[in-house]
């Protein structure tokens, strides 16, 4: 089948959005898929470029007219679909639907070409509440017309366990992860009594790492004898999470953890192994109750479990929730319970390899096949 693989951004090294994106193609192409990857950047001149696997396709120029030229211009990709006899559109939502993305794909159903659009998070309108940040502009035209985008959809491909989204059959899948990709951890017995955890994020405030350091703080504060415990936190963090009364720096200087919580930024490849080598235990979204978000299958959680680390996390995720590898926190605003955690470590015996075996059914080339089949 010929498929084209539709974004409406750019991507980036240390994106761990990127890297799902190209892991997807990759499982679709290992299935046997001729598929293509369309996606809008800019070129190294400046310009705003659509491109079709690294192709310019169209170039939009520079400045606002520009911008506003590739939001509303889809004809360059409804030509490319048409000439090039493409059988199928997965589109990943970027809360986006316009009157001309409607038009765009409601040209593609007219020529029989299916379409099915991926919802990252559903819901997801918690994370764009005033109270977590501003409403973007593409939000609320968002709100406007998802419902009319969604008729001409095939389906609607959710990772969580709704079976109607905005009027649409959903197909549910997981979050899949890519093996070769992904090392496996070297060992999670520590070479002493400390305990190293990870967590690896682009950070927002339903991440909840705040209830960590809290948890962190509340630790060394109130025990005796502490055993060493250290927090990495490896990714972008926006000024806006460092400060306020749940912000990471604020929590830091407040209970004197500057050296306990170590904030790595960014990182990939070597770099990033190297710092989860040095980690026995990770932390995954503490926070979804704050953008409304009860049920979710996050990439971080399986990624964690391809390495071979265990993880705590407080959503409800049906891969996970009876695994022996895993500590469910309370969805609430409670700190950590970080002594909970250092005991479930003293016990805890599995392999890494093990725990990787238990992921074996979310490779990509799986979960993207479930959706192959279920719009054919």
């Amino acid at each position: 089948m010929r498929v084209l693989f539709l974004v409406y951004h750019g991507f980036s090294v240390y994106s761990g959005i990127s890297k799902k994106i190209r892991y997807q193609v990759k499982g679709l192409r290992e299935n046997g898929h001729d598929v293509r990857l369309c996606y809008y950047d800019y070129a190294e001149n400046g310009h705003r470029c659509r491109y079709i696997d690294g192709k310019v396709i169209k170039d939009y120029g520079k400045g606002h007219l520009a911008g506003l030229r590739q939001r509303l211009d889809y004809n360059c990709v409804y030509d490319y679909c048409v000439r090039e006899h493409i059988e199928f559109v997965y589109a990943r939502s970027f809360q986006n639907a316009t009157p001309w993305l409607i038009s765009f794909f409601k040209r593609l159903q007219h020529t029989g070409i299916r379409a099915v659009t991926e919802i990252p998070t559903y819901p997801y309108d918690g994370e764009f509440s005033p109270k977590i940040r501003k409403q973007p502009l593409r939000f609320i035209f968002d709100k406007w017309f998802r419902h009319r985008l969604s008729r001409y959809m095939d389906a609607i491909v959710t990772f969580s366990d709704a079976h109607n989204i905005f009027g649409k059959r959903t197909i549910n899948i997981s979050n899949g992860v890519d093996f070769d990709s992904i090392p496996l951890h070297s060992s999670i017995k520590p070479k002493d009594s400390s305990l190293h955890m990870i967590a690896v994020a682009e950070v927002n405030i339903w991440h909840g790492y705040d209830r960590v350091i809290t948890g962190l703080g509340d630790y060394y504060l109130h025990t005796r004898q502490p055993r060493q415990v250290f927090f990495h936190l490896v990714g972008g963090i926006w000024s806006g999470h460092m400060v306020g009364e749940r912000g990471i720096r604020t929590l830091i200087d407040k209970y004197h953890l500057q050296d306990k919580v170590f904030l790595h930024g960014p990182l990939f490849g070597q770099q990033l192994d190297d710092v989860f080598n040095l980690c026995q235990f990770a932390i995954g979204s503490l926070g979804r109750h704050r953008s409304g978000i009860t049920v979710i299958k996050t990439l971080k959680n399986r990624e964690y479990a391809t390495r071979g680390l265990p993880f705590i996390y407080s959503e409800q995720d049906s891969d996970f929730d009876h695994q022996p590898y895993i500590i469910k926190a309370p969805a609430d605003e409670t700190p950590i319970d970080i002594r909970q955690i250092i005991d479930f470590m003293d016990y805890f015996a599995m392999k890494p390899e093990e725990i990787r075996m238990t992921v074996t059914q979310l490779a990509w080339k799986i979960q993207m096949q479930r959706v192959i089949d279920a719009v054919l």
